[in-house]
């Protein structure tokens, strides 16, 4: 049940991803183009980056479940706010708070899942709530595209309504999850985290979510924009890389838990940067199947990846500190995307103002792929994985 609710959590946050394909429409409601509406995407992911970590310190103390359940509320009030805001400025306060609420999430979720089970299925277990992350970005541009076409960008908000009420009676109804911890609390200090497992698995998820946002932050323009797509037949498209991750995390997971961690790390970034090198070779023309293809292995190669990264973070951590292995590992990947979306707009800017928006998505996924590159690389540093230990014992 832990496991449920932690993919259910995820889930709701992953449902986000129903505004990438609203861009277009929210750009032109107030006025403002490509460079400015990434503030949209900053200050959401910038103020879960900063919340996940300290919601993973606290559901150490306070127990996952508690936080986890906060974070579900807010997110509740938030989706109903964004149908009265009226003006770019107070949409952008809102998706601080909703960022807060993801952050809740994020932080604390995965805490669930490996108090929840022995070392041994970890990775089965964080397969399938990243599972339910991979659901909720992939169905989310589909279901986005139909609701922007109906409803105007704040449908996007409002459809997620009914779904967090949802979970949020499966929370309230679940028995306590991620009880608070028994012993003493102490603050976290840097000997925590400045361990070489943990600094080469925070490395690893910054490069790789640094390199994957130019598809959800550029993607969405080069499909609708650009190609002149519905923004429901380009929704079709974009969910491909989401789908793709869904689908792999589970696998992953097992993979993960049979033959360890390090072979999928790097088999998910050489497949990661394969496929950002392929969208850097689509144009105008390009058939839209081998659009698909190349989003697809994007999202294949991440969701192979990221679930033995996340386990290599929580790995490294004692049982009493799993809140906070879970908030640092997802502070890692949210600072990846951060920097990756400020990067990739002012290079993109850049460029497009000179050479056009081809050229410049294309240099942009160029650049991704070298970046993704070089984690792949870095992963091949030997890392010593942490002995397998019973959920109730301490480091």
């Amino acid at each position: 049940m832990p496991v449920l609710l932690a993919a259910a959590g995820f889930l709701l946050v992953g449902l986000d991803g129903s505004l990438n394909i609203a861009f277009p429409s929210m750009a032109a409601a107030f006025d403002v183009g490509p460079t400015t509406i990434r503030w949209v995407i900053i200050c959401y992911v910038g103020t879960y980056s900063l919340t996940a970590f300290a919601a993973g310190v606290l559901a150490d103390r306070l127990g996952a479940g508690r936080v986890v359940r906060a974070g579900l509320f807010l997110s509740l009030l938030c989706f109903l706010a964004f149908a009265i805001v009226p003006s770019f400025g107070a949409l952008l306060v809102v998706r601080v708070l909703q960022g807060v609420s993801g952050g809740l999430i994020y932080g604390a979720a995965p805490a669930l899942v490996t108090l929840a089970l022995p070392p041994s299925r970890h990775g089965w277990g964080l397969g399938w709530a990243s599972f339910g992350l991979g659901v909720g970005l992939g169905l989310s541009p589909l279901v986005g595209g139909f609701l922007v076409e109906a409803f105007g960008w704040k449908g996007v908000f409002l459809y997620r309504v009914p779904v967090a009420a949802a979970i949020i009676a499966l929370a309230v109804w679940m028995r306590e999850p991620g009880r608070a911890s028994a012993s003493p609390w102490r603050m976290v200090v840097p000997a925590d985290i400045l361990r070489w497992p943990v600094i080469h698995a925070g490395a690893l998820a910054f490069l790789a979510n640094f390199a994957q946002f130019s598809v959800w932050l550029l993607a969405p323009f080069y499909l609708v924009t650009e190609r002149g797509l519905s923004p429901a037949v380009g929704g079709l498209l974009f969910m491909l890389t989401p789908l793709a991750t869904a689908a792999a995390a589970p696998v992953s997971g097992r993979a993960t838990d049979r033959w360890g961690r390090r072979a999928p790390v790097i088999l998910g970034l050489v497949v990661e940067a394969a496929g950002l090198a392929m969208v850097a070779r689509c144009g105008a023309a390009t058939p839209l199947p081998l659009v698909g293809a190349a989003l697809a292995l994007v999202g294949l190669g991440l969701g192979v990846f990221q679930v033995p990264n996340i386990a290599q973070t929580m790995a490294a951590f004692p049982a009493r500190q799993q809140g906070t292995a879970g908030g640092f590992a997802f502070l890692s990947r949210t600072l990846g995307v951060v920097i990756g979306v400020q990067s990739a707009a002012w290079l993109f800017g850049a460029r497009a103002a000179a050479l056009g928006f081809l050229p410049a998505f294309r240099f942009m996924f160029d650049t991704a792929a070298v970046v993704c590159a070089a984690a792949a690389l870095l992963a091949l540093l030997p890392v010593r994985e942490r002995a397998a230990r019973p959920a109730g014992l301490e480091a």
